[in-house]
């Protein structure tokens, strides 16, 4: 018998996966000792953020959302656009 993959529920808390799947996060040092930090840093940090890749392709690994993939997401789209304009570019 086969093992049963369990996605990490820890790591799902943490991230939101997008569309393309990227996975947006929260910034650490918010909870607290946040009169030590400058207004434009508060601000910064209230914003959620995009993980870098190389950190996301290992946590949807552990979330089990393997078949999104932003690169070649963006690569495809790319490409459609670049034929898009080849083909206007053609009909003028």
């Amino acid at each position: 018998m086969a093992y049963k993959f369990k996605p990490s529920k820890s790591v799902a808390k943490r991230f939101k996966v997008t569309k393309t799947g990227k996975l947006k996060h929260r910034h650490e040092k918010t909870s607290h000792l946040r009169s030590g930090r400058d207004s434009a840093l508060k601000r910064r940090l209230g914003r959620a953020s995009v993980l870098a890749e190389g950190h996301a392709k290992n946590m949807r690994r552990f979330m089990g959302v393997s078949k999104l993939k932003p690169n070649k997401i963006a690569h495809d789209r790319a490409l459609a656009n670049k034929a898009k304009e080849a083909a206007a570019a053609e009909a003028k």
